[in-house]
């Protein structure tokens, strides 16, 4: 399993950068990606034109963007890079910015980084080790924080948004199974949801993650699959899914597809992926 620390050396983090606006956010993030051997420059380029064609949809959670771009031959090796800004930035998004966290991944594939996304995401739902990341004082003192709590925080970080997830998803499973349920006799796993962005390897990996938390813990695992895709591969699996969910940006792209279409914010939150899916199942 390859975890976030795997990819992310120490030398890829800096703390405390000066960027006067999202562009230059991205091209630090950029630079250490390039500096530790994981892609060209021409990559870094890429990440800047993902938004300019798609829109801010990388602004995953409030004040976190995580830069990527779909594989390529700029591509080196699977890495990331880490920059936490001196003064957050404005990337227009609706409802996340300003940005003082950008989180860069340059990807040879869409497979090798998946279970380090889905560590990334627990731990940064977590809001002790989001502020813990926030105050850290070294590039050391960040890693050592991935390293050490990637596979107890996500516990944490479920029950600690605000008290509610847990109680709404008891509630849930109780009132809302039977749509599931009575419709699993013909398998273990008879739905599917869909999440979708630009390039089907970064931001939709951290929304499938948080789903699959509250599937979980609703007990509905067995019966409703999550699958991260992008825009292109969506409009053509939209017929084999209940639902689609993605950013306000993507949904826009995608248009009328034929089963619902459901805007998520923040893409690292239970308590709003909770809300989400008792709105598409109607419980």
């Amino acid at each position: 399993m390859v975890s976030v620390s795997d990819l992310l050396p120490v030398e890829a983090i800096r703390l405390d950068v000066a960027a006067e606006d999202w562009r230059a956010a991205i091209g630090a993030a950029g630079e250490l990606l390039v500096a530790t051997g994981s892609s060209t420059d021409a990559y870094t380029a890429e990440m800047i034109r993902t938004v300019v064609d798609s829109g801010p949809y990388i602004v995953v959670a409030p004040g976190f963007a995580f830069a990527h771009a779909r594989p390529s031959p700029a591509v080196l090796r699977t890495g990331m890079a880490w920059v936490r800004l001196a003064r957050p930035v404005e990337f227009g998004h609706e409802t996340n910015d300003p940005v003082g966290l950008v989180v860069a991944l340059a990807a040879e594939d869409a497979s090798a980084h998946t279970e380090a996304m889905a560590s990334l995401a627990r731990l940064l739902a977590d809001p002790e080790t989001t502020e813990a990341l926030r105050v850290a004082p070294t590039p050391g003192a960040v890693r050592a924080i991935l390293a050490g709590e990637s596979g107890e925080s996500g516990e944490s970080g479920e029950s600690g948004e605000s008290g509610e997830p847990g109680a709404a998803s008891e509630a849930g499973a109780g009132a809302a199974a039977s749509a599931p349920v009575a419709a699993a006799a013909a398998g273990p796993a008879v739905h599917k949801i869909l999440t979708v962005c630009g390039n089907g390897l970064g931001t939709s990996l951290f929304l499938k993650n948080t789903l699959e938390q509250v599937l979980d813990r609703w007990g509905w695992s067995r019966y409703v699959t999550v699958e991260a895709t992008d825009t292109i591969s969506a409009k053509g699996k939209a017929s084999e899914a209940v639902a689609i969910l993605t950013s306000r940006e993507i949904a826009k792209t995608l248009g009328d597809v034929g089963v619902p279409v459901r805007v998520v914010d923040d893409f690292t939150s239970t308590t709003e992926a909770d809300r989400v899916l008792r709105d598409t199942y109607d419980v």
